[in-house]
């Protein structure tokens, strides 16, 4: 399957230098702060992308039972997952508490567990999950934090299973460099301590991401498809 992160790849990063160029003179928000401050519009800004929701729910293997879910947020994609799944089960880990509490306040009839966390910290338990997944998380970690993750999940998941991602991968070389300059950049001139997680995108390739995935352990690494520059990622462990 070919897949086509950006339709138009030439307006894509000219929009994406003019908004770097708007934004040169602000502060990145801390992660928490920024979700919090924008929860009232959050699900509707994100319905961009309620097909690749649909098509991640998807993705998951019927016989998956026990789901942990990274940066789980407000659940978008658990809201797709529980239509075909039920009687899953969910951890979901996530910076934001009033996000978590908008996800227990639609699913509170579920078989799920909410912690509030540094899903770098969480301690995922070796071999004990049937799937992990990801949507419009992991974006915003460099290559060195996110292959942390990705070390992290492969031990984390039994023989075989599947993690699953939908995020924001660059479309070229160029974009993921420009980002990353960007980043640290501010970083360095608004002196943000490296602990602290900030709202910056900085997605790699996808050839860099299935680097990654590749380095960190997965057996075997494809993509599903691309809806509206989210790109759907599975590794098999």
């Amino acid at each position: 399957m070919e897949i086509v992160i950006r339709e138009n790849m030439e307006q894509h990063m000219q929009e994406l230098k003019q908004w770097i160029t708007e934004t040169a003179e602000v502060r990145p928000e801390e992660m928490s702060s920024f979700f919090s401050a924008r929860i009232a519009g959050y699900e509707e800004h994100m319905s961009t992308w309620a097909l690749a929701y649909k098509r991640f729910a998807e993705l998951l293997p019927p016989e998956c039972e026990n789901i942990l879910d990274l940066g789980c947020g407000t659940g978008l994609e658990l809201d797709e997952i529980y239509k075909l799944h039920p009687r899953t089960k969910v951890t979901g880990v996530d910076l934001c508490q009033d996000m978590l509490d908008h996800l227990w306040k639609k699913h509170a009839d579920k078989e799920i567990k909410l912690i509030c966390t540094d899903y770098f910290q969480y301690d995922m338990t070796a071999n004990c999950w049937d799937s992990i997944i990801s949507f419009e998380s992991l974006h915003h970690f460099l290559p060195h934090k996110k292959k942390q993750i990705y070390e992290k999940t492969c031990q984390a998941l039994k023989e075989n299973a599947l993690l699953i991602i939908g995020d924001y991968v660059a479309c070229c070389e160029e974009e993921e460099l420009l980002l990353q300059n960007v980043y640290l950049q501010k970083r360095a001139e608004y002196q943000i301590p490296e602990e602290q997680f900030i709202h910056l995108d900085i997605p790699l390739t996808l050839e860099h991401e299935f680097d990654l995935l590749h380095s960190a352990g997965f057996s075997t690494v494809w993509a599903a498809g691309s809806i509206n520059g989210a790109t759907l990622i599975c590794a098999r462990k």
